[in-house]
């Protein structure tokens, strides 16, 4: 079983005397991985500590600027989209809990 791997890690893998065997996904395999990639990610978050944590923000931060660009918009126009629902809705610094 594979998955969805950073565009440098086949490179590594043959630095380090390795043999990959990669594909390049179509449009619809590539929506899947990413999803499941996103779901990897969001678990892996869950589970870390510390300065791991940096590290596994910055892969989903990664994996969510991917499925903004395979649906057609920029990071910069999610920023906005953010910016906007956090001015209407406010952000979650306030910690509130709905029961």
């Amino acid at each position: 079983m594979g998955k969805l791997v950073r565009d440098g890690i086949p490179d590594l893998i043959r630095r380090t005397g390795g043999d990959p065997e990669v594909s390049v996904l179509d449009d619809d395999a590539y929506r899947q991985a990413l999803q499941a990639k996103l779901a990897e990610e969001a678990g892996e978050l869950a589970e870390a500590a510390g300065e791991e944590v940096a590290e596994e923000l910055a892969d989903l931060l990664e994996v969510l600027r991917a499925i903004a660009d395979v649906h057609g918009h920029s990071w910069r126009h999610v920023e906005q989209v953010a910016d906007a629902k956090r001015a209407r809705r406010g952000a979650f610094a306030a910690r509130l809990y709905l029961h």
